[in-house]
C-alpha cells in the first residue's frame, strides 16, 4: 500500500485510511493535496475516504446530544413519528421509514430524519420548489414534542459543524479536482457554499427482532444493507454511537455489539475494507455527482453498513448522521445531465411509488 508521510498533518489509520489534521486544513490546506489524491484518488487501493482528527472541543457534545436525540425519537409512538413524515416530499424532509428500497425489498432495519441544516427554507422560485420537492421544500421539526424539544437546535448545531469542515475540505481538495473535473473552472467549495440542496440525514438502526433479524455471519456483507453510493459531491459521516436500552428507559452508551459491525468500504481496486471513524474525528467520502463531474475519473465510493450478531443485540441500537453536500439542481455534472436531472433518476431507481430518495 502506498503511503502518505507520517507527520501530524497526515497519517493512515491502521485500516488504510488517510487521516488528516483540522488544522492543517484549516491553516495550511494546499499542503494536503498528496493526501487527498491518496484518500480520493483512482489508485487501486484509495478507500475514497479520508478521517479529519484534532476537531474543535465543540465537536464531540454536539455528536453525543443529537445521537441520544435520534434514539428518543426512534423511540416514539410510531404515529406520533409519522406526524413528521412528509410524502410531498417524497419522504426526504422529516421522518422516513420502510420507504427506502435496499436489496429490492423495503429497508425497516433503519429510521431516518431529512433536514438541512444550513436553510429552512430555500429562496428559489416556485417553479423549481414545485419541480424538485425532495431538495427546496421546507424542514420539519418536531419543536411541540416534549421528548425532543432540543432537536431543532442540535441538529442545526451537528450539520453545521459538519458543513463548515467540508466546506474547508473543498478547499483542499481544489488543486487535485481540478485536474479531474471536465470543467476545471468549477471551484468545489463555491459548489458547496453556495448550494441550496445541503441535506442531513440522522440516522437510527432499530435493535434486531423476530421481524428483522440481523443477517447470519456467513451471509454477505451487504445482505443486511446493500452496497451504494451517495449521490453527493462529498459526504460527510459521524463516527456511529451504540445505545442499549436499560431498565429505566434510559439509553446508555455501550462498545460496538460485534466486531463485524460497522462500515464498509471497497476500494477503488474492489478490495472489501472495514473503516472505522473514531468517535472524535469525522470522516468524508466522495459521491456519485463528483463522479459524473469528473466523468469517471473520481470514483463514488461503495459503501455498507452491517451490525453483527452480539450477545444483548436485541438491546441496542445504532446511531449516526451523514451530511450530503451537493451542487444546486441546475449545475451541469455531464453533457447530457445536470444534478436535479441525475438526482430524479437516481430517486426512481431505488424508491417506488410516493417514496423518495436513493442513497442518501
Amino acid at each position: 500500500m502506498a503511503t502518505v508521510a507520517n507527520n501530524s498533518a497526515s497519517t493512515l489509520t491502521s485500516e488504510g485510511a488517510v487521516s488528516i489534521s483540522y488544522n492543517t486544513l484549516v491553516f495550511a490546506p494546499l499542503s494536503l493535496t498528496s493526501a487527498i489524491e491518496k484518500a480520493f484518488g483512482s489508485h487501486p487501493d484509495s478507500l475514497g475516504i479520508v478521517i479529519v482528527r484534532d476537531l474543535p472541543p465543540n465537536y464531540a457534545p454536539a455528536r453525543e446530544k443529537l445521537l441520544k436525540l435520534a434514539y428518543r425519537f426512534a423511540n416514539m409512538d410510531p404515529e406520533v413519528r409519522e406526524r413528521y413524515a412528509d410524502p410531498k416530499s417524497r419522504y426526504s424532509f422529516g421522518w422516513s421509514h420502510g420507504k427506502e428500497i435496499m436489496n429490492g425489498k423495503p429497508d425497516t432495519m433503519k429510521g431516518s430524519y431529512y433536514a438541512n441544516p444550513v436553510i429552512d427554507d430555500p429562496n428559489v422560485s416556485p417553479e423549481l420548489r414545485q419541480a424538485y420537492p425532495e431538495y427546496y421544500g421546507k424542514n420539519i421539526w418536531p419543536s411541540d414534542t416534549a421528548e425532543v424539544k432540543d432537536f431543532e437546535q442540535a441538529f442545526k448545531e451537528l450539520g453545521r459543524f459538519v458543513f463548515n469542515v467540508g466546506c474547508q475540505l473543498a478547499v483542499a481538495c481544489q488543486p487535485f479536482a481540478s485536474s479531474y473535473l471536465t470543467d476545471s473552472s468549477l471551484s468545489l467549495a463555491d459548489l458547496i457554499k453556495s448550494s441550496q440542496t445541503v441535506k442531513a440525514r440522522l440516522l437510527h438502526y432499530f435493535p434486531p427482532s423476530p421481524e428483522n433479524p440481523l443477517p447470519a455471519e456467513d451471509e454477505a456483507i451487504d445482505s443486511w444493507c446493500g452496497f451504494h453510493l451517495d449521490h453527493s459531491l462529498l459526504t460527510g459521516l459521524c463516527s456511529a454511537m451504540y445505545l442499549r436500552r436499560e431498565p429505566s428507559g434510559d439509553p446508555s452508551v455501550v462498545q460496538s455489539p460485534s466486531p463485524s459491525s460497522g462500515l464498509y468500504i471497497r476500494t477503488r481496486g474492489g478490495a472489501l475494507t472495514k473503516v472505522s471513524i473514531p468517535a472524535d474525528c469525522l470522516a468524508f467520502q466522495t459521491g456519485e455527482a463528483l463522479e459524473l463531474a469528473t466523468a469517471g475519473k473520481l470514483r463514488a465510493t461503495p459503501h455498507c453498513v452491517r451490525v453483527g450478531a452480539a450477545k444483548d443485540a436485541e438491546n441496542i441500537s445504532r446511531e449516526t448522521f451523514a451530511l450530503f453536500m451537493q451542487p444546486n439542481v441546475d449545475q451541469q455534472l455531464s453533457a447530457t445531465e445536470n444534478f436535479g436531472q441525475f438526482s430524479k433518476r437516481i430517486f426512481d431507481e431505488h424508491y417506488k411509488d410516493e417514496s423518495a430518495g436513493a442513497a442518501m
